[in-house]
Order: structure tokens, then C-alpha cells, then sequence
């Protein structure tokens, strides 16, 4: 499976990135520090059946650390979107080409409101985290649009005098988008155009039906990201309000547990609850307010995210 992380420019995707798969990726704050998209592997956490069986395995795909199995999955990071992007505006055709290969999407978005529509650094608290999640879906939403309106009074005037299958025509359109025809008639069939001519479909009609496959064959997870400054807690209320499922992530924090926990000094797994400091002479005063803000973190969301 490949998982795609998706958003405007300079969200920290690219530090979510680091934090997840441990690979160091340029990350910095500014936009389209990511030109060429990074591919790395990350690992979901389960509970392993050692535990609830009390055998011990040799698992071969996958890690078994403490009881906890670490299932790893392909994760790309994606260049950031701006809006215009399915016009072709900043590296948007980069951005689309290879978010189309994903199975399912991570929307990483700067939950502390620090950024503007383009990913330029603002006063946090002043952005709308709203407004850019619907506009980075919106955004795909029209590309794929663009992609099935392309020549279609002439495709589809071929298609009805061919008696060529709805389900088969949009498949060939939608080619090398990892979409199935089982995907495009579920679509077809819940935007009710299903039995509609396809000479008669309005650009509304066609943007509906992208939508909902968007919807269908590539799910989208949200990610508050940058949990750790003081003005994420309404921008994530507001999202919850308005209907969406959020996870609160705090990259930056995730970054420095890992590195602490590969030299020793802390012993933590990714997904935990807490850390444990195994060597506190060996830290400064600033590592150890550093470590004291990220507890503060972990109380407060369960984990980093």
C-alpha cells in the first residue's frame, strides 16, 4: 500500500515525513522546499498476537517490539499545493501526478493557523486551517475533473455511437489513478448519472462524479500538525464542528523523541503515551524544558499523532 501526505505548501509535511520514517528530508519554512517527492517506509502500529496468545514469534515482514507489531507501509511525500494548482500554478502538475499513484491520503494541515493560502508564514492563529482543507481537496477534486472533461463531447459522442460501456470509458480516462470500475459505477450510480447521456453532463455533473471518486478510491485522513504552538486549540475545534475527523499531530516533537530514543537517552516507542528519561545528567536545561513541553503534549493528545 502506498499512503500519500497531502497539503498546501509548507504545512510541515516534510517534517511529518522525517518523524514518521526516521529519513532526513530538507524541511524548512518556506515554500516548496519539496521540488521531487520523497518515498520512505513507515510503520503502523498494532498489538501483536504474542501478547494475547503468550507465544513468541519470528515475524519476517513486519517488527515485534515489547508486544507491539510494526506493520510497515510505503509513504510518499508530495510537493505542496497552492491554489490554481489543476491549472498548473506552482508545482501543482507535480503535485497531482504523483498523488494520483496513492492508495489513501494523509492531509497534513498547519492546525496553529501560521500560514497563508500559498504556504507563506503568517502571524499563527491569523490562517484558516478550513479554508485550506477545502481548498487542497478542491484542488484534486478539479484536476481530476480536467482530466475526464478532456475532449469529452467528442470522446463521448464516440463512446454512445460505439455502445461502449459507461463504467469501461471512464475507466480508460481514468487510467493509472489506481481507481477500479467498481469505484467509477458506485460514483456513477450515487451523483444519479448513472443512466444520464453522457452528450448531455454538465461541467457540474462531471465535478460531482470526481468528487465522489475522489472520495471512493482515495480516503483522506486529516492531520492537525504543529500541535505544539498555542493557538492549534480552536482552529482543531473548528474542524471537528465542521464535521471532519481530525488526528492532532505534533511532528516536531515525534522528530526529537526519535532521535533521543536512538542515542539512549529516552526510552520510547512510536505511538506511546509517555517516555521515560534513562539519562537525565547527560542533558541541558533547554533539552530538558524541551522534553518537558513534549510531555505536556503527550497528557494532553495521547500521543504525537
Amino acid at each position: 500500500m502506498l499512503i500519500g501526505i497531502i497539503g498546501k505548501a509548507n504545512v510541515g509535511k516534510s517534517t511529518f515525513f522525517n518523524a514518521a520514517t526516521e529519513l532526513a528530508v530538507q524541511a524548512a519554512n518556506y515554500p516548496f522546499t519539496t521540488i521531487n517527492s520523497n518515498i520512505g517506509i513507515v510503520h503502523a502500529r498494532q498489538k501483536c498476537v504474542c501478547t494475547e496468545f503468550g507465544v513468541q514469534d519470528n515475524p519476517i515482514h513486519s517488527i515485534c517490539i515489547d508486544g507491539n507489531r510494526f506493520i510497515p507501509l510505503n509513504l510518499i511525500d508530495i510537493a505542496g499545493l497552492v491554489p490554481g494548482a489543476h491549472l498548473g500554478k506552482g508545482l501543482g502538475n507535480k503535485f497531482l501526478d504523483d498523488a494520483r499513484q496513492a492508495d489513501a491520503l494523509i492531509h497534513i494541515v498547519d492546525a496553529s493557523g501560521s500560514t497563508d493560502s500559498e504556504g507563506k508564514p503568517i502571524s499563527p492563529g491569523t490562517g484558516d486551517p478550513i479554508s485550506d482543507v477545502r481548498f487542497v481537496e478542491e484542488e484534486f477534486d478539479l484536476w481530476l475533473a480536467s482530466v475526464v472533461s478532456r475532449d469529452w463531447n467528442k470522446v463521448s459522442r464516440e463512446a454512445e455511437s460505439q455502445g461502449q460501456k459507461l463504467e469501461q470509458m471512464l475507466a480508460k480516462r481514468l487510467s493509472g489513478l489506481a481507481i477500479g470500475s467498481h469505484q467509477i459505477a458506485d460514483a456513477l450510480d450515487e451523483t444519479g448519472i448513472y443512466y444520464k447521456k453522457t452528450t448531455l453532463w454538465t461541467q457540474e455533473d462531471i465535478f460531482n462524479f470526481c468528487k465522489t471518486i475522489r472520495l471512493k478510491s482515495k480516503p483522506i485522513v486529516l492531520a492537525a500538525n504543529k500541535a505544539d504552538l498555542p493557538t492549534v486549540d480552536k482552529n482543531i475545534n473548528a474542524i471537528k464542528n465542521a464535521g471532519r475527523d481530525v488526528i492532532v499531530c505534533a511532528s516536531e516533537a515525534e522528530n526529537l523523541l526519535r532521535r533521543a530514543a536512538k542515542k539512549g537517552i529516552i526510552h520510547y516507542l512510536p505511538g506511546d503515551n509517555s517516555f521515560n528519561i534513562k539519562r537525565e545528567a547527560e542533558l541541558n536545561d533547554q533539552q530538558k524544558k524541551a522534553l518537558r513541553i513534549i510531555s505536556n503534549i503527550l497528557s494532553k493528545y495521547g500521543s504525537t499523532g
